[in-house]
């Protein structure tokens, strides 16, 4: 390499390539700053720095957005790459020490966050030295991640088929209706469409809860009357509560010990086809080696399944 090149390749910095890559993978510079834990103007100048240093504009203006340029895709495809061999290298550091260190990192969808942790509590007791990274986000947000290869496992409910994946089932989830405690429908056996002049509240476009619930409406050739889409589990939850509407969540969002029904304002409907059974399956990428933390967490997993 030259050594024009190298002192120029030297002059870039890691803050400045994090900066990047958190820009170009959400093509924010506000978000990217916000997930850095750092300020709007100091991702800027980093960028800034790094397009001078390279000599080429790595970000152009589209509207109030922005999108890579033809050298900011080159080197977002070779971020990705360092940051694949890097991953491939604490790999096989971790497997000369079995499980003594190393990293995991987990994506799982947002209802998931009830149990996660309590699967990933006992695995991090066991082997302490591992250090676990756990990103929480919606479906298609965490469908993005699978298809950068962000992670080394994602946990989720309904895997895209559109991607080369390999998943295993481990865990079932049944989504319920819940009402106000007061509903003059509870205790009641009911059929779907007596509820069709309710008030439904829906998870966001983007949630697995939504798209399992829109896809079992229209198989029963149902039209909720929906008035309110939120963000969260535990918006929807206080909402109904509040005497909103009712809505269909998983169970492991409903039945936690801070939302009893009895404190909380909440009941279950009884209503026909309910509750809606999925499965909850750890999900990875089949065209990516595994880390040895990944396939330890799996093994554990399924460990776990037999006893």
């Amino acid at each position: 390499m030259p050594a024009s090149t190298l002192a120029r390749f030297q002059r870039i910095t890691p803050q400045q390539l994090r900066a990047f890559e958190a820009s170009a993978r959400l093509l924010s510079v506000t978000q990217a700053a916000r997930e850095l834990f750092v300020s709007q103007p100091t991702v800027s100048v980093q960028l800034k720095e790094l397009a001078e240093t390279l000599g080429e504009p790595l970000f152009e203006q589209s509207g109030r957005q922005i999108r890579l340029t033809q050298a900011g895709k080159l080197l977002y495809q070779t971020v990705r790459e360092l940051a694949g061999c890097w991953q491939r290298l604490e790999s096989e550091l971790a497997a000369i020490h079995g499980l003594v260190r190393g990293k995991l990192k987990i994506a799982a969808v947002t209802t998931a966050e009830y149990f996660v942790p309590d699967l990933l509590g006992p695995f991090a007791r066991a082997y302490p030295g591992i250090e676990i990274e756990l990103s929480v986000e919606n479906r298609d947000r965490i469908v993005q991640r699978l298809s950068q290869g962000l992670d080394d496992l994602t946990v989720m409910m309904l895997p895209p088929a559109e991607l080369d994946l390999d998943s295993q089932a481990f865990q079932t989830n049944n989504l319920i209706v819940i009402a106000p405690a007061n509903h003059p429908l509870s205790n009641k056996k009911l059929r779907l469409n007596e509820l069709s002049s309710e008030r439904w509240l829906m998870r966001e476009a983007g949630s697995g809860t939504r798209k399992v619930t829109a896809q079992f409406f229209a198989e029963q050739q149902f039209q909720p009357n929906i008035v309110m889409s939120l963000g969260s589990n535990e918006a929807i939850k206080h909402a109904v509560a509040a005497g909103l509407g009712i809505a269909v969540l998983s169970d492991l969002a409903v039945n936690q010990p801070a939302w009893s029904s009895t404190t909380n304002g909440l009941t279950t409907l009884d209503v026909a086809g309910f509750p809606i059974a999925r499965q909850w399956y750890l999900v990875w990428r089949r065209d990516t080696p595994q880390s040895a933390t990944a396939r330890g967490f799996i093994s554990y997993l399924q460990q776990q399944a037999k006893e």
